[in-house]
């Protein structure tokens, strides 16, 4: 696991968790409840569920990237690191 995915990826949840839908979008995607998600953040299948939840909805992905000001493809990229569909 990249170090930078981890600190993406715990970014971009910090953004999802700026909207309460949003956030309730992911509880119910990832089937985590807040406590397992607080819990489970130095997982990597929690921090690739994080990133496949934006890559999943477009909007959600142009938006969290505008927001932290990295190209929407390179929360994508680490999306599948973390999967382990890519090195």
């Amino acid at each position: 696991m990249h170090d930078d995915d981890a600190a993406l990826a715990l970014q971009a949840l910090g953004w999802i968790l700026s909207d309460e839908p949003r956030a309730e979008r992911l509880l119910g995607m990832t089937g985590l409840a807040p406590d397992d998600l607080r819990s489970s953040l130095g997982e990597r299948a929690t921090l690739a569920a994080i990133l496949s939840f934006l890559t999943a909805h477009e909007p959600d992905l142009v938006a969290c990237a505008d927001a932290l000001q990295v190209p929407p493809a390179a929360i994508a990229a680490a999306a599948e690191r973390l999967e382990g569909l890519r090195i």
